[in-house]
């Protein structure tokens, strides 16, 4: 039963995100993801740690400590469903130029693909010897995506394609490996060319 009603929670929370990606921003989503997931990993840490232990042996679970883990869990859910989930997939194809987006993409779905499959093969294992300290390990990992994309990712929200050169080359950090002179010369796309004879 919680996985339907985590499913449905997935489902409605992307709803909010494809209403909220172009009011709010994609950081804004990013950032306020970022902090909630993580709220929700420590919660079900010390939710697990407080019942568990380090032993496993839990005794009688009460039916109102199940349901606030899987509260915790719906939330932890819902703020992946509106930021991390689906702009994971938007932000790559709107930071790249035409001319490396599908090769870009491709590696981007690569990877994204190779590490959901990794998780999801040691996901038990970890669970079974790392117990609560798990959710600590991922919250841990969450820290690290919002701080990268706090003080690494512009803003995308209502810049074209054409547009992101001028916002890589105005970025603290990324204009330092960005050519001035790539791009912006007036040059138009078959003009230009010396003429053969």
């Amino acid at each position: 039963m919680s996985a339907v009603i985590t499913g449905v929670v997935n489902v409605v929370a992307t709803c909010v995100s494809i209403y909220g990606v172009d009011k709010w921003g994609r950081r804004a989503l990013f950032l306020e993801g970022g902090v909630q997931m993580l709220i929700c990993q420590v919660a079900v840490a010390v939710s697990i740690a407080a019942k568990f232990g380090t032993d496993g042996n839990p005794g009688d679970l009460p039916k109102w400590y199940a349901i606030v883990v899987v509260l915790f869990i719906c939330i932890y859910v819902a703020g992946f469903a509106w930021s991390w989930g689906p702009l994971g997939w938007l932000v790559p194809s709107e930071i790249f130029p035409l001319e490396i987006r599908s090769a870009a993409q491709s590696v981007n779905v690569s990877v994204n693909m190779l590490f959901t499959f990794l998780v999801a093969q040691v996901f038990l294992t970890m669970l079974c010897h790392m117990k609560f300290g798990l959710f600590l390990f991922f919250g841990f990992f969450v820290v690290v995506m919002t701080f990268y994309i706090y003080f690494m990712l512009p803003e995308t929200k209502g810049i074209p394609i054409e547009e992101m050169d001028r916002v890589w080359k105005s970025h603290p950090y990324w204009s330092r490996f960005v050519e001035h002179d790539d791009y912006g010369n007036g040059v138009e796309m078959g003009k230009g060319a010396p003429k053969t004879v």
